[in-house]
């Protein structure tokens, strides 16, 4: 009888309920750690939410300027019947040319050197095999060379208020990398050369080159892109609000209005030794068209009716090149060369006495006067 006794005492100990632990409403749990945010970008630090993990991305990406959707920038083209010039235009053989009465006719003139040399014509005969070309002078030349059967259609564009982030063209068709570093992998998109325009949020310099972010997880080499970097403040010595900023590293052209950005493009400037000259310098002289020539027979070139020229730096001047098909690498004779549409948008919108800054930011064009011509295309 003890012992049943026993083994129920037992076993009522063991199915004994537990302790239960109730804490009133006026005894609330302490804070075990911060809340975290909502994923999204956080400029100012929130008080009631820890921004990390997406969130830290988020507000590092919002920081250079780079949001979820990326902010578009306000830009749109100029009228594509800037683009169209009333000349015909052929390239001559480097050979002599000779100048003629007419078809087939005796020489009249002093023939064109060998050198650069683009003339205007105004009507095209053939007589048996040959061709021959009428010149605005009403002289003939035999059809040595070649016609521009096309003038570069490309355009900058026009902006209705100044972007927030530096922006550009691509001038190559490149791969976009998912980072940056030529090893990184690509994300299977590219970018075509003066069609696609870009926004660059930062620059990293990653195996010796710089490479330009574009978006998220998106980036291009920088050197294959002509950049852009918009700034509202007038440079040093400019008295007004308009101004033309000409940047020689990126081989790009900016035009301000009322401490505005208005209008972007791509240029050629320069090329060795004939660079376009670092300054500060005023539009002196505007000519619908100019006929450009050189007559040093060991750099002999003609340009005939050379459209929307604004000389700003003794024979240097912002002008189209109808004979070029390329922009965004120095090219020129100094001058700083423009497509049609983009010279004749230019033209329109400047004044004698507008301020055009010439500047290299990477320190490479030489600022010695002594180096810079007097004589320029």
């Amino acid at each position: 009888m003890k012992k049943l006794l026993s083994i129920i005492i037992s076993i009522g100990v063991l199915f004994q309920p537990a302790t239960i632990s109730i804490t009133r409403a006026d005894e609330l749990e302490p804070d075990r750690g911060a809340v975290v945010c909502l994923p999204a970008a956080y400029l100012t630090s929130p008080d009631d939410c820890l921004p990390t993990g997406p969130s830290a991305y988020l507000t590092e990406m919002a920081k250079l300027g780079l949001i979820f959707p990326p902010r578009p920038l306000s830009n749109y083209k100029p009228d594509p019947e800037l683009t169209k010039l009333p000349y015909q235009y052929f390239h001559l053989d480097k050979d002599f040319v000779p100048v003629l009465s007419e078809p087939a006719g005796i020489e009249s003139g002093k023939p064109f050197p060998p050198g650069f040399v683009y003339v205007s014509y105004i009507d095209r005969v053939e007589i048996g095999k040959k061709v021959y070309y009428k010149l605005e002078s009403g002289s003939w030349i035999p059809g040595r060379g070649a016609r521009v059967s096309a003038i570069s259609s490309y355009q900058g564009f026009q902006f209705q208020a100044t972007p927030t982030n530096a922006f550009g063209w691509p001038f190559e068709y490149i791969p976009i990398k998912k980072a940056p570093g030529y090893n990184s992998p690509e994300t299977g998109n590219y970018l075509n050369p003066f069609v696609d325009i870009i926004q660059v949020y930062d620059t990293k310099n990653t195996e010796g080159a710089d490479w330009n972010m574009i978006g998220f997880n998106q980036w291009v080499e920088a050197r294959k892109v002509a950049i852009v970097y918009p700034n509202p403040t007038p440079p040093e010595g400019v008295t007004t609000g308009r101004w033309i900023d000409v940047d020689l590293a990126e081989q790009t052209l900016a035009v301000y209005d009322n401490y505005q950005l208005v209008f972007a493009t791509v240029i050629a400037s320069g090329l060795e030794p004939f660079y376009t000259q670092p300054g500060l310098f005023q539009i002196y002289l505007k000519k619908e068209t100019e006929t450009m020539r050189n007559n040093d027979p060991t750099d002999y070139y003609y340009l005939d009716n050379v459209p929307w020229t604004m000389y700003f730096d003794k024979a240097r001047a912002l002008h189209g090149a109808y004979w070029r098909t390329r922009f965004g690498y120095p090219q020129s004779h100094g001058c700083v060369n423009l497509s049609v549409g983009d010279s004749h948008w230019l033209f329109n919108w400047a004044v004698e006495g507008d301020w055009v800054y010439v500047h290299d930011p990477s320190g490479l064009t030489p600022t010695d006067p002594a180096l810079y011509s007097d004589w320029a295309y």
